[in-house]
């Protein structure tokens, strides 16, 4: 298939050319010798490479804990229209049990692949995080961070953890942090109360992440700088919920502006009624009111969103003065190098796989191409 008369959107810039894909891979760029019969003219429409969700508990009413394979696949069919092509399914603080049942049911999609989104593997949000920073993480079923208690959530799924959320001020979470980063998982600082010097600390022994930046953690002040302080006083990268509900549009400006653009990761955080009308729903076992484009626990918590990537890019863009290549990178390459895939998703370039979006000015999907497969069309 030829993709031709398209605003190719780069990591660095936009330009006007075409895209031939063949076998499921970008085989060739601005080609001049073209031997397809399949032409897809895009009419001037930007193409992008294909959203990377690494935080979303659910969507089109389902959720990740439901831990069946149709609640996964009925996930990644919803988030693909919105041009989300790859994610990691994220669990909850729930009962070690249904955690497992979670990972198995992940386990068997990604392995016999879904009808939508990739899935690139698990995001695990706790149970080693903090009663002090709970958000909408049911404090029943916190556990003590340790090498013994990861293993017994994971075994036999050790092989499709990507990452985990926890808090690192919680007695043995560096001991925990030094053993999983040294074996690639990345861990990620959240739910927590820590100070600016544990997370620091928790920074030197490996940890590279901060999971929705700002929510669940300690504030940066003027005298305590606290887990925002030390995001933003590292390298380590981290993510926002782009909805302008969770951050306010100034405060994502300035951590844009902060962290620079190669560090931050646009993310969803996105609930079972994602996609759904307002109503009653639930997340972790926990009942959740969504009104108004807002999911809130019945005590005010936020809990979780309603968002599409599609909405946050637009989000941002419209919000800020970053250009558009810039913004699409931190919802696509931004996220394949957080989940190690960066070398052949994430970008358009020649070899990398054709998960391919087309959207207009106001960033509208309009196509999705998943492995160069027409996936969904407006």
């Amino acid at each position: 298939m030829l993709i031709r008369n398209c605003n190719i959107i780069y990591l660095d810039k936009i330009e006007q050319g075409s895209i031939l894909v063949e076998d499921g891979k970008i085989k060739e760029i601005n080609p001049s010798n073209i031997d397809t019969d399949s032409i897809l003219d895009a009419n001037g429409l930007y193409v992008s490479p294909g959203f990377i969700d690494v935080h979303i508990h659910g969507a089109g009413g389902s959720d990740t804990m439901d831990g069946t394979s149709e609640s996964i696949n009925t996930i990644s069919k919803t988030i693909i229209k919105h041009g989300t092509t790859s994610f990691t399914p994220t669990t909850m603080t729930v009962a070690v049990d249904d955690i497992r049942k979670s990972l198995d049911a992940i386990k068997k999609v990604k392995e016999k692949g879904s009808e939508g989104a990739h899935i690139l593997g698990v995001h695990l949000e706790g149970p080693f995080v903090s009663p002090k920073a709970i958000g909408a993480q049911n404090p029943n079923y916190i556990l003590m961070p340790s090498v013994s208690a990861y293993n017994d959530i994971v075994k036999d799924y050790e092989d499709i953890i990507i990452s985990i959320t926890l808090a690192p001020e919680v007695e043995g979470a560096k001991e925990l942090i030094k053993y999983l980063s040294s074996i690639g998982i990345v861990c990620s600082l959240g739910h927590s109360s820590a100070t600016y010097e544990e997370a620091m600390e928790a920074i030197k022994c490996g940890a590279c992440h901060a999971t929705h930046l700002f929510n669940a953690m300690t504030p940066l002040t003027h005298r305590n700088p606290g887990v925002v302080g030390a995001v933003f006083d590292s390298d380590i990268t981290t993510e926002t919920i782009s909805d302008g509900i969770h951050i306010s549009y100034p405060a994502l400006r300035i951590a844009y502006k902060q962290k620079g653009t190669d560090n931050v990761l646009l993310i969803s955080d996105a609930m079972m009624a994602c996609c759904m009308p307002n109503g009653n729903y639930s997340l972790g076992g926990q009942d959740v009111i969504v009104n108004d484009g807002e999911a809130r626990l019945k005590n005010g918590a936020l809990a979780g969103s309603v968002l599409t990537l599609d909405k946050a890019v637009k989000n941002v863009y419209k919000n800020s003065n970053l250009p558009l290549y810039e913004v699409i990178k931190m919802a696509s390459y931004n996220g394949a190098k957080h989940c190690k895939v960066e070398d052949h998703k994430g970008q358009i370039k020649e070899g990398y796989d054709a998960d391919l979006i087309l959207f207009d000015d106001d960033i509208n999907i309009k196509k999705v191409l998943v492995l160069g497969k027409e996936v969904y069309s407006e």
